[in-house]
């Protein structure tokens, strides 16, 4: 029986989230640009303005891998001043192992984080731990089991300072090349998802996700969210997306590769029971790559 490295359980489902989440570039002006050194050291400048409160957000991030030793060292720092240094060691100590060093620190604030985890892969799992040394300090796991496309995981993290569970999860799939499935149970069992992606040909995929949340107040007019959307090639260079939810909302995203190295996106979302409101939002996305 054919087996393979799973993906981590945050990448449960990730075909229909990339599908419905990314490449809308709504309530905002985004402009990335990403820039490889003679040294191989990558540079990522981020810039974020919010259209509706003009506030702007950037980020400079570095990023040096030295493939040889199985080193990355990644470096980033905000326009809040915050400024974080990961570190990552992968199949040097065994096969699969990859040690993660995080660390932040927010000097207005006197506020610091330092995060220790360690990942192992192997056929048929994908396991991960962390440790966040400042708050609490709290455990985290991870751990997903695969064979012949089927998938299984969970997640939870305890808090040793107050000696309890802070929270757990659970998920199942199953992967195709053509189409894939999964259905989560998340927030300590509270919230239930399920997603379906279908890739129907080589310039249309599709796919949709319903979520209920167990907690959700009593007598709601849609106590499960539905949306549904998708993605169609125009050509090699462009791409459409669509999607729509329960609540009445329409979303349109249209992708452009102007040149290589160069791409824009713009999207909008309309609520269509509010179409004499301003209840609607419009972005545009840039990226450049050298």
């Amino acid at each position: 029986m054919a087996k393979s490295v799973p993906v981590p359980f945050a990448d449960l489902g990730k075909s229909t989230n990339d599908l419905l989440g990314k490449d809308f570039p709504v309530g905002q002006t985004k402009l990335e640009l990403k820039t490889v050194a003679p040294n191989g050291v990558t540079f990522n400048v981020l810039g974020n303005k919010d259209n509706k409160s003009g506030h702007i957000n950037g980020e400079l991030k570095t990023k040096y891998v030295d493939y040889k030793n199985g080193l990355t060292v990644t470096e980033a720092w905000t326009t809040g001043n915050l400024l974080t240094t990961q570190i990552e060691l992968e199949n040097k100590v065994a096969k699969g192992l990859k040690l993660d060093i995080t660390g932040g620190f927010l000097p207005s604030e006197g506020k610091k984080n330092a995060k220790v985890g360690v990942q192992y892969k192997q056929l048929g799992l994908n396991s991960r731990a962390y440790l966040d040394l400042f708050k609490g300090p709290t455990f985290t796991g991870d751990v997903v089991v695969g064979r012949d496309g089927f998938l299984v995981g969970g997640d939870f993290a305890y808090d040793f300072e107050g000696k309890y569970i802070t929270r757990f999860a659970a998920a199942a799939g199953y992967t195709a090349p053509e189409y894939s499935v999964a259905v989560h149970a998340n927030n300590s069992f509270k919230v239930f998802s399920a997603s379906y992606y279908h890739r129907i040909n080589a310039d249309l995929e599709a796919g949709g996700k319903a979520v209920w949340d167990s907690k959700a107040e009593k007598g709601a007019k849609a106590p499960v969210a539905l949306e549904v959307g998708a993605k169609y090639y125009l050509d090699r260079d462009a791409f459409v997306k669509a999607k729509v939810n329960n609540a009445g909302v329409v979303g349109l995203g249209y992708t452009q590769a102007l040149r290589k190295g160069v791409k824009v996106s713009v999207g909008g979302l309309v609520d269509t029971t509010k179409l004499d409101q301003a209840a609607h939002k419009v972005g545009v996305s840039f990226v450049f790559e050298a």
